[in-house]
């Protein structure tokens, strides 16, 4: 027998007097469903004050939820004040200790059997109180607070009441805190959805599926209590709504039964075919409904290789740091503009990019919603990084192992989560046993990341930042030259013995940043007055960061020592004391830097060239060779023609084409010989694949024609 609970939401009355209109609940299609996820997001009422009690003052402000408390109006002074010492652990706010939410809503009916109030992601902690009772503490700041509501539930009007912490000293150090060595400023704030979750019972606490591609079938687990209880499945397409597999069956005493469902004509996920199914699954007073993707995703136990769908699949792709984003001055709601979320996957898609690295912090869970439907492969990074020496001793395996397993519960069930990232640049004796801990509740084994730690098996993968124009030694007064004699594949110096059957992830390179205005970050400025000389121009700067940075990216992709090369990076913070960046010109309409576009986005092309010449000074007049390499990312072998250009002013002076072919998956090396001009002055070598499948594709080089030896040469301007 179907319970028919029909919650209505209401704001509350003085949040009414301040212009805000009431939530609605859309009416279900047919039958009432069996489960009801009333969304409790919209408008809150918010104070701040102590950590014990309540503000005594009334609600006068209100704030967007999710969202963060800068966003309260009226404003709030000063909420996440800057850090005095961005490397300094302690945080305190002088002003405040904690904010505290409130809202309500109204249940028509009676309450159901079963109630529990779920709050996405809501820094620093929540404790939550509902109707005067408190339901409980979550500590963690980044994964969901699943609280039991029942007994405090009531019919008619309720009233949420959430105190979350006002800084960083909060929760830390026995709990993960985000802390980043590059933040400023720590916003605090219910960032992810509210929702109160309604059914009848046996209750179903979660529901993953697991795909098996090579036996076309999907193994769902379903988690309820419930021994002998009658359930029944389902499996649609997720747009076309048809039904493509059901089964019924019984719940085991374990709270953990094991269901196995043949998909006929099963469709896979990938980023050229992001398709989804859903799976129900339904006792007689609960449903759970859980998107998926049929998709297998590891590196080989030998070789470190990836495999998508049993076939390799090189990553190509970028980073967002969401949580530097916060602090941003253009942020404003940005991060929870659908519309703007999704526009933002695309333009990763549009630069041929298809991975992603969540880089030290998980977005709203909506975020991964988009990433499933564009097709973009997520390396999901918890938000920790300590180095080498800084790992607090009061953080320890335990809570990283309740943390860990609830980031998994929530995501997975996501097809676009293909690694499990456990922290960024740490190394740490803790996080390796939480690793082993956790890692059998994932059904489809994805493969860890442990930063700098050991891994534990073969099929894991570890991430590499090999920086190659750093201010600091060995890499003072690096210039692009210095790619000619370069290591394929630095880490092997140390990890040797780690690397054995694991994957690598280039997810950090090349140390070029510019701030959106064309200015050097901290860290590049005098990066720049080396390469540049000093009073360069904004253009000088534009124009060498994307071609040496699109240099070192096609270096990267035509050595094939790594698995994957992910740019960093695609969303960041733009400020004058900032140390990185991203390349936008204006972050709401997503305008990118116009040099950067060109010619890093040939560089990430999946069929794609780069020039095997590095040089930045030739002598006059000698004929010399210059090497080119033919990427191929895909299934399919290219055949198709490359051509090598050399131009001076805008003119050409020479100019060869020729066929080419390279096999799936594989590189390929063509040379050409050159000769070059007679007077000196500044020349530019261009390498074209034309006509692929994403237009003609470029690798660009400029050098100077001068009988100086390279040292003795101006900068290159």
């Amino acid at each position: 027998m179907k319970t028919k609970l029909l919650p209505k939401l209401l704001l509350p009355l003085l949040a009414l007097a301040c212009g805000v209109a009431p939530a609605s609940l859309a009416a279900s299609d047919g039958d009432t469903p069996l489960r009801h996820v009333v969304s409790l997001d919209g408008a809150w009422q918010i104070a701040e004050g102590g950590m014990e009690q309540p503000p005594a003052a009334a609600f006068s402000r209100t704030v967007p939820v999710p969202g963060l408390v800068d966003m309260a109006r009226p404003a709030f002074d000063n909420p996440g004040p800057p850090v005095a010492d961005r490397r300094q652990f302690p945080q305190k706010d002088p002003k405040r200790d904690a904010f505290w939410y409130r809202r309500a809503f109204t249940l028509d009916g009676p309450v159901p059997p079963a109630a529990t109030l779920k709050i996405g992601k809501a820094m620093f902690g929540a404790r939550v109180f509902l109707n005067g009772r408190q339901l409980g503490d979550h500590a963690p700041s980044f994964t969901p607070a699943l609280l039991d509501a029942r007994a405090a539930l009531k019919p008619g009007e309720n009233e949420i009441v959430v105190r979350v912490g006002a800084d960083r000293d909060a929760v830390r150090p026995a709990v993960p805190d985000g802390f980043d060595f590059e933040k400023s400023r720590y916003i605090p704030g219910i960032f992810d959805s509210v929702q109160l979750i309604l059914s009848g019972a046996p209750r179903i606490a979660n529901v993953q599926v697991a795909p098996d591609i090579a036996g076309g079938r999907a193994k769902i687990r379903v988690y309820a209590s419930a021994p002998g209880a009658p359930v029944s499945l389902e499996i649609r397409e997720w747009k076309s709504r048809r039904v493509v597999a059901t089964a019924a069956g019984q719940l085991d005493a374990s709270g953990e039964s094991d269901f196995v469902l043949p998909i006929e004509n099963t469709r896979l996920w990938s980023p050229a075919d992001p398709f989804l199914y859903e799976a129900t699954v339904r006792t007689a007073g609960d449903e759970f409904t859980a998107r998926f993707g049929m998709r297998e995703f590891y590196f080989d136990k030998k070789t470190g290789r990836p495999f998508l769908n049993g076939k390799p699949h090189y990553l190509r792709g970028s980073n967002i740091t969401l949580y530097r984003f916060f602090e941003d001055p253009a942020r404003g709601d940005l991060p929870w503009d659908k519309d703007w979320v999704r526009a933002l996957h695309r333009r990763a898609r549009d630069m041929h990019w298809e991975a992603l690295r969540y880089c030290i912090g998980f977005p709203p869970e909506f975020w991964y919603d988009i990433a499933d439907e564009e097709g973009i492969l997520i390396q999901d990074e918890f938000p920790i990084w300590y180095l080498r020496k800084d790992w607090p001793a009061a953080l320890q395996t335990p809570q990283l192992v309740r943390e860990y397993s609830e980031w998994m519960r929530e995501r997975w069930n996501h097809p676009c989560v293909v690694i499990w990232d456990a922290s960024n640049e740490t190394a740490s004796s803790q996080t390796g046993p939480a690793i082993e801990q956790v890692r059998s509740l994932d059904l489809s084994d994805r493969p860890w990341d442990n930063s700098w730690s050991p891994t534990f098996r073969p099929g894991d993968v570890f991430e590499s930042h090999p920086y190659h124009f750093g201010n600091r030694p060995p890499r003072v007064n690096f210039r692009l030259a210095g790619l000619a004699n370069a290591d394929s594949a630095p880490w092997k110096k140390d990890w040797d013995k780690s690397v054995c059957g694991q994957g690598v992830i280039i997810n950090e390179y090349a140390w070029l940043w510019l701030n959106r205005d064309g200015a050097p970050t901290t860290l590049t400025e005098k990066l720049y007055q080396n390469l540049l000389g000093p009073g360069s121009t904004t253009a000088q700067r534009f124009r060498l960061y994307a071609r040496w940075l699109a240099a070192d990216t096609e270096f990267w992709r035509s050595r094939r020592t790594a698995a994957g090369v992910l740019h960093f990076t695609m969303l960041g913070y733009d400020r004058p004391d900032g140390q990185t960046s991203d390349h936008w010109l204006d972050i709401a309409s997503l305008k990118w830097e116009p040099e950067f576009y060109k010619h890093v986005r040939d560089a990430f092309a999946p069929i794609g060239v780069a020039l095997d010449a590095w040089e930045e000074t030739y002598p006059p007049g000698l004929t010399r060779d210059f090497p080119c390499v033919i990427i191929n990312d895909t299934d399919a072998p290219h055949s198709g023609t490359l051509a090598i250009r050399l131009r001076r002013d805008g003119k050409v002076l020479a100019e060869e084409t020729r066929a080419v072919v390279v096999k799936s998956f594989e590189t390929g090396r063509e040379t050409f010989e050159l000769t070059l001009p007679k007077t000196n002055g500044p020349c530019e070598v261009e390498a074209v694949l034309l006509g692929t499948p994403s237009g003609d594709i470029r690798s660009v080089r400029d050098f100077i024609v001068h009988p100086l030896i390279p040292a003795a040469v101006p900068p290159l301007k």
